[in-house]
């Protein structure tokens, strides 16, 4: 477990349910565990990557974490400014104002992330304006030297979002992103709706600009490629629940969840030669309305047993910060993927 002093992000039982409510009453009648009860900590100047399948509950978590939309129950805490630990739960609206600087966000879409009407001067700026941290000449300078540091040009600062392509795009939203000068940066699928090509500048962009400005990442995707090349560790959600944590060359080649197993298998191998041993998963994925008792997936897991029914089984460091959430983590033999 990492030590507290050396943590940007550590959340601890954090929860979101979304109510189901009646068509003519209005009355709750059920709740969509979308997060359910997840621990997970980031540490300083590293990417922590989120994978699972869609629906999981990765984006909603992501929010959560920003307090973007309200968690139902839990504790996020974030290391503020002083290096202290502090409880983004439960700041009032004025200091949770503060301490959103340090906290940003780069959305999926570049095309809808963007407010067409704005020009990439006011896009960028509006963060600035917003906070009050430039105006005129000296937020003129601050968007121009963001806007250059993403590798595009100042020249363009008077465009509207239309007049440039999808990575262009996803360029002007880390630049939004990084008008004020965060420290922790949530990565909402940044990468899934471009080209492959273009994927691959975004990312290596991303990467250097962790260096260079020492920047934290949650980055959450559902492409195991991306996963690898860019985090350091990675968790894997299942249903609300963290299935696995560990680092990333531990996970993806000794799992230690059935989960990740067969999510390991389903990864393209670049070599033709090779042929991929793919598992294939029987039922469906569990509804978060109402989940299965015990273990989430136990019903569609081969080594289930009786106690997987019954029991939920609890998120334990199996080995050195190796967390897996299976009754048996310690007696499967997981086949996973080699890496070059």
């Amino acid at each position: 477990m990492a030590q507290e002093n050396n943590l940007i992000l550590d959340v601890k039982g954090l929860k979101k349910y979304f109510p189901i409510t009646s068509s003519f009453l209005k009355r709750t009648i059920g709740q969509v565990k979308a997060v359910d009860d997840v621990d997970i900590f980031v540490k300083k100047g590293e990417t922590f990557g989120l994978v699972g399948e869609s629906g999981c509950g990765k984006t909603t978590l992501g929010r959560c974490v920003l307090r973007a939309i309200e968690p139902t129950d839990g504790s996020n805490f974030f290391a503020d400014s002083n290096g202290k630990m502090v409880d983004v739960n439960k700041l009032e609206y004025k200091k949770l104002r503060m301490i959103r600087r340090d906290m940003q966000m780069i959305f999926q879409d570049p095309y809808s992330s963007l407010n067409p009407r704005m020009t990439i001067l006011n896009l960028v700026g509006e963060p600035l304006i917003c906070n009050k941290l430039a105006s005129g000449k000296a937020l003129r300078d601050r968007v121009t030297e963001l806007i250059e540091m993403v590798g595009l040009d100042s020249r363009h600062l008077e465009r509207y979002p239309h007049a440039f392509s999808g990575g262009q795009r996803q360029r002007i939203g880390i630049a939004r992103a990084l008008a004020t000068d965060p420290r922790f940066i949530v990565c909402d699928e940044a990468v899934s709706a471009l080209d492959v090509s273009v994927q691959a500048q975004i990312l290596n962009l991303l990467q250097n600009l962790q260096q260079e400005l020492n920047l934290s990442y949650l980055f959450i995707s559902h492409d195991l490629s991306v996963i690898q090349h860019i985090s350091d560790r990675v968790g894997v959600m299942y249903v609300g629940k963290m299935a696995e944590v560990a680092a990333t060359k531990e996970l993806f080649t000794h799992p230690m969840h059935p989960y990740t197993e067969a999510l390991l298998s389903a990864k393209p191998i670049p070599d033709p030669r090779l042929k991929s041993n793919r598992i294939i998963l029987g039922g469906e994925v569990a509804n978060p309305a109402k989940p299965p008792s015990g273990c989430y997936f136990h019903p569609r897991c081969k080594y289930a047993k009786d106690i997987c029914k019954t029991q939920a089984p609890a998120l334990n460091e199996v080995k050195p910060d190796h967390f897996v959430s299976c009754h048996f983590a310690k007696d499967l033999d997981l086949v996973g993927v080699h890496l070059n």
